[in-house]
């Protein structure tokens, strides 16, 4: 006889084994769903009983009856009257017989001068309510109406006031930037001037005035260095305070 070798056999067919055992695996998550989905029923608890205490109110006292006392306070009391005090009689002296004045006593009184009469009390009233009237019309117009003043001066106000001009006519240092100032130009031209103080020295440019010729502003420019005059000084701003500052 001759031995067949197991490498020769056919192979089997194991699909079926595969499919049964697919089908055993859904059927046992089928049924633990089926089982989350129905929780066990909880023992409900055992009746219990419980005990609450509560406090009663402590008895009143009894109060004593005030209705005697009450009665007696509410009469009037009555004070027994003394005896009536009978004064000494005093004797009065008799006066002496007064003389009429004789007739030159008015005369002689006609001259001391009258006291002055005191002014009646309407009028007070009136002159007061006169000066409270034009106190508050003054208010009133400088509430609504504010007119202007002059500004506060004073001579600490005008010493830091030249403290100040002092300070901005010192010359600088050679690093620090040029100190530049308008002026007021009195020659009544037009033009304008500027005060330059540097760390070089003080000089001004001044702006030709509007009547100057085209062909000099065209020939020499329209600024030019020139000497500070003395009399001139610089721009200040208008100081505007109202009455109501």
């Amino acid at each position: 006889m001759i031995a067949t070798a197991p490498a020769l056999l056919p192979p089997r067919d194991r699909r079926p084994v595969g499919i049964a055992v697919t089908i055993v695996i859904h059927a046992i998550l089928i049924l633990g769903w089926q089982m989350t989905r129905h929780p066990p029923a909880v023992a409900p608890d055992p009746p219990s009983s419980t005990l609450q205490w509560i406090r009663l109110p402590a008895p009143a006292l009894p109060q004593p009856r005030r209705g005697k006392e009450e009665q007696e306070s509410a009469r009037p009391r009555v004070t027994p009257r003394g005896r009536a005090i009978t004064l000494p009689r005093l004797d009065v002296p008799a006066l002496p017989a007064v003389t009429p004045p004789a007739a030159d006593t008015p005369a002689a009184g006609a001259n001391v001068p009258a006291a002055p009469a005191a002014p009646p009390a309407g009028a007070t009233m009136v002159e007061r309510a006169r000066r409270d009237v034009g106190a508050i019309d003054r208010a009133l117009r400088k509430e609504n109406n504010p007119y202007i003043v002059a500004p506060p001066d004073s001579p600490q106000i005008r010493l830091r006031k030249g403290i100040q001009a002092a300070a901005d006519m010192a010359p600088n240092a050679w690093y620090q930037a040029p100190k530049v100032a308008e002026l007021v130009n009195n020659t009544g031209d037009g033009a304008r001037r500027e005060r330059v103080v540097s760390g070089g020295g003080t000089y001004c440019m001044t702006e030709r005035a509007p009547t100057t010729s085209i062909d000099m502003i065209e020939k020499h420019g329209k600024w030019r260095q020139t000497n500070c005059p003395e009399h001139e000084s610089t721009a200040s701003s208008q100081e505007w305070r109202t009455a109501r500052d």
